[in-house]
């Protein structure tokens, strides 16, 4: 029965492995397939992913682990993950208009790793990504501790990446994340 459960997001996983072969080069889906079927948690999370509108596809694999490296591909910032500001932090201190939360919350409730600058710029090196919209990333310790956090977009043919009080959030700026399995 379980499996029944997440064949819909599996056909939509191996859909859009096929679709793009340029972001995983070198890979199969069946030791994907393989490695999913034995990670239920895993499924969630991508489960999640997908329908906040990440459309999460493998663009990596971590070669002392084996575990392949999903990623959120779509085009634009996850529309069901956008109007956030950066975390708890910067929630509670928005005395007036709050979001109705976090991008650092949103990311840990479904599984995800924000992704890291280098992260994100590797992203970009297998597609445009954010051309229209921006998205946090995970932001160092010292650029938090004096109220800021970052995030990226991608313009001109290039990748940005910018600060903003961490409190701030926008229809057009959400956050993309990743899932180990």
């Amino acid at each position: 029965m379980q499996a029944r459960v997440h064949d819909p997001l599996l056909r939509s996983l191996q859909n859009r492995f096929d679709q793009h072969p340029q972001r995983h080069r070198g890979l199969a889906w069946e030791p994907v397939l393989e490695r999913l079927q034995a990670a239920p948690a895993a499924l969630v999370t991508l489960g999640a992913m997908e329908a906040t509108g990440g459309e999460p596809d493998v663009i990596d694999q971590d070669e002392a682990s084996g575990r392949f490296i999903f990623c959120d591909c779509a085009p634009e910032s996850p529309l069901g993950r956008r109007s956030l500001c950066y975390d708890r932090q910067a929630l509670d201190a928005r005395k007036e208009n709050k979001p109705a939360g976090s991008a650092v919350e949103m990311a840990a409730a479904m599984g995800l790793e924000l992704l890291s600058e280098e992260q994100y710029s590797a992203l970009q090196r297998l597609g445009e990504f954010d051309v229209k919209t921006s998205s946090w990333i995970a932001t160092p310790e010292d650029v938090r501790a004096l109220g800021g956090a970052l995030f990226c977009d991608r313009r001109y043919g290039r990748v940005f990446v910018y600060h903003n009080g961490a409190s701030s959030y926008y229809a057009a700026r959400g956050f993309r994340g990743l899932v180990r399995v």
